[in-house]
C-alpha cells in the first residue's frame, strides 16, 4: 500500500487489501455528523454527511484510502491540509496521502439514499405516506453512508448525531445524550460513543415509528445490570404488532445468555426496529437490532411463524457476543458468528421459550437448505476462502449458517456441552472487544475439553460436500456405513460422529415408535467408512431403522428397502425422527432415487398426520417443488392435480381454524397458479359462497385473499381492474406488493413484456425506481403462470447481465438476475438427452465460457441456477412412465 495508489472507483474491497490496511492503520474513533432534515422530500436523493476520523499509522509517510460510497463530496482535510477532491476522490474511495503518526481526516459531502435496503434506506408508507428510514449494512455498506475503513478488524469508537424532525424517533446504537434545535422543526440528536466495534454492525434509524418501552432486570450472577428495552415499528402496523410477546422473548433471551455464556451483556440499552423492504431477515447492530417487519403479523400467523419469529430475535441476540464483542478478522471465518449464532438461536428458543419444536424445525427447514447448498458447485469449505467483498456477499449462505449450525450441533455432543460452553467462555475471556480467527476458538475448545481439534477441524471446517450414512442389517451384526466425495477436492470425506441409530416399529395406532437405540462414536478417516452395531437388535416384520436419530449430526441419510416402506406407509410418533425421515425422504426425491410419484403417494397418504406445524408446511411445500421441478413434462399436469386434490382434501378437514389447515391453503394457493381449474376451485373454495364447508374456520384475511387473487391473475382469472379494485380497498406495503406479483402474473404478453423490462432496468415504465421488495415482487409475477409466454425472453437475458450487474447493487442484481433466470420453469424438457439439448444449458455454459473474467459473485450465481436446472433435467430423466 506504501507504493500503489489504490483504484478510486473500485468498490469491490480484496483480502489483501484489508490485511495491508490493518497492519498499516489503527482506528481511534470516528464523529459522523448526519443530516436528515430533508428525508421526506422525494425530490432529494442525498443527505449531507460530516466525518471525522482518528487514526495511527505504523509507517508515516505511507498513504492509504477511506471507502465511501457518495453522492458528492466537497471537501477533505487531512491533518489540517485541505485536499484536492479531484485528486484524491473517485467514486468509492477517497485517497490520503502522506500519513502522519498520528492523523486526523474530516470529510464533508453527501451520500445517496437507499432503496435496496443497502445503506441508508428511505421507505415512504403507501398507507398514510409517511417517511421511515433505517440502516443495514452488512458486509460493507456503512461506507454508503459514511466514509470509513471498511473491514472488521479496524475496530473503533463511534460518536453519531443525527439530525432530523423533532417529533421522529431518532436512534442509534447506543443511548442519547443531547438533543438540540436545529432549525424549524428540527433537532439534533447526538448518542453516547459506542463501545469498540466493526463498521458494518453500527446503526442509525429515523422516522415517526411507533415505540414500546419495558426491561429487563439484569442478571446478578454475570454481573449484569438492568437493560432498558425498546421496540419500533412504523404506525400503520402499531396495531398489529404483539409488543408484548416480543418483550418476553428478548427478556427470557437475555437471561438464557447470561447463564449460558456468563457473561455480561455489554453493549447498555436493547432496541429492536422491524422495518419495512428490509433485504435480510435481520442485523445485529449492538443496542439496536432491526428486523424485518414481516415478523409484524398483520394477517394470521401460524405457530412455525412465531417460533421462527422467537428464533431470530435470539440468534440476532447471539450476536451481542458471538459477532459483536468478539469478531472475525475477515470474511473467511463469517461461520464464527453466523454458525453459532444460527445453533444459538435454536438452543435458546428450544431451552428458553414455550416453542417446543425448534430442533424439529431445524431439522425439517435448516438443514434442508445446508443440504441444498452443500451438493452446489459453488459449495465450499464452512471456513471459506474469501478473497474480496463481492465473495463475502455470496457466502451468507446455507453452508455458512444452516450446516455451520449443525456441525456446531455435533460438536457439543462430540466434545459435550460443558466443554463446548467453557471454550466459549475461554474465547470471550481471552478476546472480548477484539478480532478472532478459527484457531482462537479451536485453541479454547482444545484447552476446555482437552483434546485434540486439529483433526476434528480439518475434517468438518475444511471439507465440502455431505456424507451419507445408512445402516447395513442383512449380516450378522449391524453396521454403520459412512461414505462421501468432497465435490471441490474430489476426495473422500469420512468424518468423525458421534451419533445414535434408533429402531422403530408400528404400535397398536400403526404409529412407528421407538423401540430400541445405540450410540455410535464413529471415527473420522477410513476406520469411519464401516463401523459395527453389535448392540443393535433389528427385529423382522414392519420396521425402521433410522441413522442419525435425534438429529446429531450432519449427514445425508440412505434407508435400507425395508426401513423405506415403513417410512412411505406408516407415520412416525416422535417429531424429530419425523422430521429426519422426511428430509431423508426429499433428498432420495432430489437425487433421483425415489420416484416423485412415490413422494406424493407418501404425502397423500401420512402429510395430514403430521403434527408439527413447521414440518406439515414443509412437506407440502417440497411436495409441490418435486412436482414443478422433478417430474416429467407429461406426468407434470396429472400430478399436480393429485396434489391439488389433498390439499384441497386438507383445507376441508384438518381441523378447522388450525395452522396447518391454513398451511394447506397457502400451498394450494401456490400450486393454483399453474392451473386455471385448480384456480377456480380455489376461489370458489376460499372466497366463493360455501367457503363455510369447502374451508370451514379458515380466516380468509389479507394475506389468503391475495394468494388467491395471484393465482386468478396468473391464470387469467382476474383483470387488472379487479387488482386495483382490491388494493384500493386495502392499501398498506404489504397489499402493495402482492398486488404488483398479481398484476405482473398476467398472462398477456404486454403485461410479461413491461415486468421484464421493470425488473432488468430496476424502474417501472414511468420511471419509478423498484425498491428490493417490488423488485423481487415482479420477478416472481413475471415467471408465474402460462409459460409460453416467457420463451421469448431468454435470448435476451444473456445479454444484459453483466450491464444489469454493473449498473445495480450486489443485492438488486442478484434479485434481478435470480428472478428472471430462464429455464426454471414447466416448460424444461425431460428426456434422457435433455441436459444435451436444453437450450438454457447450452446458453448458460456459452455466457461462462465468454465471461471468464466476470465478477466471481454473478459466475457464481449463473453456475447456481444452472446446478439447479441441470439437477431437475437429470432427476426428470430417471422418473417410471407413467
Amino acid at each position: 500500500m506504501t507504493d500503489t495508489t489504490p483504484d478510486l472507483d473500485a468498490t469491490n474491497v480484496t483480502r489483501a487489501e484489508a490485511a495491508d490496511r490493518s497492519r498499516l492503520l489503527t482506528v481511534q474513533d470516528y464523529v459522523v455528523d448526519v443530516d436528515l432534515s430533508d428525508a421526506r422530500d422525494a425530490a432529494t436523493d442525498t443527505y449531507p454527511v460530516r466525518t471525522v476520523i482518528r487514526f495511527a499509522c505504523a509507517e508515516p509517510g505511507a498513504q492509504t484510502h477511506l471507502d465511501w460510497i457518495h453522492g458528492g463530496v466537497e471537501s477533505v482535510t487531512l491533518n489540517g491540509t485541505a485536499l484536492d477532491v479531484t485528486e484524491v476522490v473517485g467514486e468509492a474511495r477517497v485517497l490520503l496521502p502522506e500519513l502522519a503518526a498520528q492523523n486526523v481526516v474530516e470529510l464533508v459531502g453527501r451520500s445517496v439514499y437507499s432503496r435496496s435496503g443497502e445503506g441508508l434506506h428511505r421507505f415512504t408508507d403507501p398507507a398514510d405516506g409517511e417517511v421511515y428510514l433505517y440502516t443495514q449494512y452488512e458486509p460493507a455498506d456503512a461506507r454508503r453512508v459514511f466514509p470509513d475503513f471498511e473491514q472488521p478488524d479496524l475496530k473503533a469508537a463511534f460518536t453519531f448525531s443525527l439530525t432530523g424532525p423533532e417529533d421522529w424517533v431518532l436512534a442509534s446504537n447506543r443511548p442519547e445524550v443531547s438533543r438540540t434545535p436545529a432549525g424549524d422543526g428540527v433537532v439534533r440528536v447526538e448518542f453516547a460513543p459506542t463501545l469498540p466495534q466493526s463498521t458494518y454492525i453500527t446503526t442509525l434509524l429515523a422516522g415517526p415509528y411507533a415505540q414500546w418501552e419495558d426491561a429487563w432486570e439484569g442478571h446478578p450472577a454475570s454481573g449484569a445490570q438492568a437493560v432498558p428495552l425498546r421496540l419500533f415499528t412504523r404506525r400503520t402496523m402499531a396495531d398489529a404488532f404483539d409488543s408484548e410477546a416480543v418483550f418476553d422473548v428478548t427478556k427470557r433471551g437475555l437471561t438464557f445468555f447470561h447463564d449460558l455464556f456468563g457473561v455480561a451483556y455489554p453493549w447498555g440499552k436493547y432496541d429492536q426496529a422491524f422495518v419495512p423492504e428490509y433485504n435480510l431477515g435481520a442485523m445485529e447492530n449492538p443496542g439496536l437490532v432491526t428486523f424485518t417487519e414481516d415478523f409484524v403479523f398483520t394477517s394470521r400467523a401460524t405457530a412455525v411463524q412465531y417460533e421462527g419469529r422467537a428464533n431470530v430475535i435470539l440468534h440476532e441476540m447471539a450476536h451481542m457476543w458471538f459477532g459483536d464483542l468478539v469478531t472475525m478478522h475477515w470474511w473467511d471465518d463469517l461461520w464464527l458468528k453466523e454458525s453459532f449464532a444460527d445453533y444459538m438461536g435454536a438452543l435458546g428458543v428450544d431451552e428458553a421459550t414455550d416453542f417446543r419444536t425448534a430442533w424439529v424445525t431445524f431439522a425439517s427447514r435448516r438443514k434442508a437448505w445446508a443440504y441444498v447448498q452443500d451438493q452446489m458447485p459453488t459449495t465450499h469449505p464452512i471456513v471459506a476462502d474469501i478473497v474480496d467483498l463481492e465473495a463475502a456477499r455470496q457466502n451468507f449462505d446455507g453452508i455458512t449458517y444452516a450446516k455451520g449450525a449443525s456441525v456446531l450441533k455435533q460438536l457439543a455432543a462430540y466434545v459435550g456441552r460443558d466443554a463446548f460452553l467453557d471454550a466459549a467462555h475461554r474465547y470471550f475471556a481471552a478476546h472480548a472487544w477484539g478480532n478472532a480467527s478459527l484457531a482462537d476458538f479451536m485453541a479454547a475448545l482444545e484447552a476446555a475439553s482437552g483434546r485434540d481439534m486439529r483433526a476434528w477441524a480439518d475434517a468438518w471446517l475444511h471439507t465440502s460436500g455431505v456424507p451419507r450414512l445408512r445402516v447395513d442389517v442383512d449380516g450378522d451384526t449391524p453396521a454403520l456405513r459412512q461414505e462421501g466425495t468432497d465435490p471441490v477436492t474430489g476426495g473422500p470425506i469420512l468424518r468423525p460422529h458421534v451419533l445414535k441409530v434408533g429402531v422403530f416399529t408400528p404400535g397398536q395406532d400403526g404409529m412407528l415408535r421407538r423401540t430400541a437405540q445405540v450410540t455410535a462414536d464413529v471415527p473420522g478417516g477410513a476406520e469411519g467408512a464401516a463401523v459395527p452395531l453389535p448392540d443393535l437388535e433389528v427385529p423382522g416384520g414392519v420396521r425402521l431403522v433410522l441413522p442419525n436419530d435425534e438429529d446429531l449430526t450432519y449427514a445425508a441419510l440412505a434407508l435400507d428397502a425395508d426401513s423405506l416402506r415403513a417410512a412411505l406407509t406408516h407415520p412416525i410418533a416422535d417429531p424429530l425422527a419425523e422430521a429426519t425421515v422426511w428430509a431423508a425422504l426429499w433428498s432420495m426425491t432430489r437425487d433421483g432415487e425415489l420416484p416423485v410419484a412415490r413422494f406424493l403417494d407418501a404425502v397423500a397418504t401420512l402429510s395430514a398426520r403430521i403434527a408439527t406445524v413447521g414440518v406439515h408446511a414443509q412437506v407440502l411445500a417440497q411436495a409441490a417443488a418435486a412436482v414443478g421441478q422433478y417430474a416429467r413434462a407429461e406426468d407434470r399436469d396429472a400430478l399436480r392435480a393429485r396434489l391439488g386434490e389433498v390439499l384441497a382434501e386438507q383445507t376441508r378437514t384438518l381441523e378447522a381454524g388450525s395452522d396447518r389447515q391454513r398451511t394447506a391453503a397457502r400451498t394450494w394457493a401456490m400450486l393454483a397458479r399453474a392451473d386455471v381449474g385448480m384456480a377456480a376451485a380455489l376461489e370458489a373454495a376460499l372466497l366463493g359462497e360455501d367457503a363455510a364447508t369447502s374451508a370451514p374456520g379458515l380466516a380468509v384475511d389479507a394475506e389468503l385473499r391475495w394468494l388467491v387473487l395471484q393465482s386468478l391473475a396468473a391464470t387469467g382469472l382476474a383483470d387488472q381492474d379487479r387488482l386495483d379494485a382490491e388494493l384500493e380497498a386495502g392499501r398498506t406495503a404489504q397489499t402493495v406488493t402482492w398486488h404488483r406479483l398479481a398484476a405482473a402474473a398476467r398472462p398477456e404478453a404486454e403485461v410479461k413484456a413491461a415486468a421484464w423490462e421493470a425488473v432488468m432496468s430496476g424502474r417501472t415504465a414511468t420511471g419509478t425506481e423498484l425498491s428490493n421488495d417490488l423488485l423481487s415482487a415482479t420477478a416472481a409475477g413475471f415467471a408465474a403462470g402460462d409459460v409460453e409466454l416467457l420463451a421469448p425472453y431468454e435470448s435476451g437475458f444473456w445479454p444484459r447481465l453483466t450491464s444489469v450487474w454493473a449498473s445495480r447493487s450486489n443485492g438488486l442484481a442478484s434479485r434481478a438476475i435470480g428472478g428472471l433466470f430462464p429455464g426454471r420453469q414447466d416448460a424444461v424438457a425431460g428426456g434422457a438427452d435433455a441436459q444435451a439439448s436444453h437450450p438454457t444449458l447450452a446458453a448458460a455454459q456459452r455466457w461462462l465460457d465468454e465471461h471468464p473474467d466476470a465478477p466471481g459473485a454473478l459466475r457464481r450465481l449463473v453456475v447456481e441456477h444452472t446446478d439447479a436446472l441441470r439437477r431437475s433435467l437429470r432427476v426428470q430423466a430417471v422418473q417410471p412412465a407413467g
